[in-house]
């Protein structure tokens, strides 16, 4: 008996499998490119809460509120360098576009990451931002290097975060519904985590985008979105289940994303409203994080409703 719903997933599951598969198989190409290429050896360009750096801090002095600055600013007056100071003339001068800047307590506190620098190189970048921002409390002043054993240990506890954050949500559905459930719930949020890794990994590659710290507070972010979604959609089917026992499982599923279809995407639609206005009034800094938390929100919803149903419309005989 077939079912009256709009939806027809299992009709389409092929083409549905076509796209998930193209847009895996395109973010794993991407991340074996960076791990191939010279100056990422990863398979995400990695930044320097990651491999370490030099940490350049300094106060302004204010008389009462600091002139506003901002920190594209900084960021031009340090890559200028690169043709302005001996320091920075040679070939294996480090790269000071990639610079992370923070601006602090109403800009009166400037906040520098940089790649490893000697100590003539780092006195060159204090005395260009002590002329181009100044005048700063030279006292307050602090050079810190941030060795790559702490990027390291930082990166070992993102990813055994993210390896319990899977371990718990695999127990959870498991004991919720069943290992069949479980498994497509896994499934599902390796697929959305693999296209956001997927994406970064060709944006490190294209235009030099670096992932930090906040990176993988992004995937541990979707992960959770992702399997809330899933979940929805899973518990309609199991309902469906119950009262249409005389449909064959394929159209339960069918009846069951239809049901659910409204409220993902309203939900969907409207988790991103907020992430837009972060990433066109957010500034620099959650730049990244936004556009993280947008991409594993859209392949979130694509495998909630799509992908993780397709794939269990076939598990079943019935």
């Amino acid at each position: 008996m077939k079912a009256n719903s709009k939806v027809q997933l299992y009709k389409n599951r092929k083409i549905v499998w076509l796209i998930s598969f193209s847009l895996s198989l395109i973010s794993i190409v991407g991340m074996l490119i960076c791990f191939k290429t010279p100056s990422i050896k990863a398979p995400l360009n990695l930044g320097l809460d990651y491999t370490g750096g030099t940490q350049i801090t300094l106060e302004r002095r204010c008389n009462s509120d600091c002139i506003e600055i901002n920190t594209s600013d900084i960021t031009n007056t340090l890559t200028a360098l690169k043709n302005l100071d001996n320091n920075f003339t040679s070939s294996t001068a480090p790269n000071l576009t990639r610079s992370q800047i923070q601006l602090l307590d109403n800009s009166k506190l400037i906040s520098i990451r940089l790649p490893f620098l000697s100590a003539g190189q780092s006195e060159s970048v204090v005395n260009e931002v002590k002329k181009s921002f100044g005048p700063i409390i030279n006292e307050n002043t602090s050079v810190q290097i941030i060795g790559p054993s702490l990027g390291k240990q930082l990166l070992r506890s993102s990813l055994i975060s993210l390896v319990f954050a899977f371990l718990g949500i695999a127990l959870y559905i498991n004991f919720r519904y069943d290992r069949r459930y479980s498994f497509l719930a896994l499934f599902a949020l390796f697929h959305d985590v693999l296209i956001v890794c997927g994406v970064f990994s060709w944006l490190g590659y294209f235009y030099n985008v670096e992932v930090d710290s906040l990176f993988a507070v992004a995937l541990l972010t979707i992960a959770g979105y992702s399997v809330n979604n899933t979940v929805v959609v899973f518990d309609r089917i199991r309902e469906k289940s119950l009262k249409d026992n005389e449909l064959s499982f394929k159209y339960q599923i069918d009846n069951a994303v239809g049901a659910t279809l409204t409220r993902t995407l309203y939900t969907s639609f409207t988790t991103l409203l907020p992430l837009i206005c972060i990433l066109i009034w957010g500034g620099s800094t959650l730049y990244w994080f936004s556009f993280a938390l947008f991409i594993g929100v859209l392949a979130g919803s694509w495998s909630s409703i799509a992908l993780a149903p397709s794939i269990l419309s076939i598990t079943s005989n019935k």
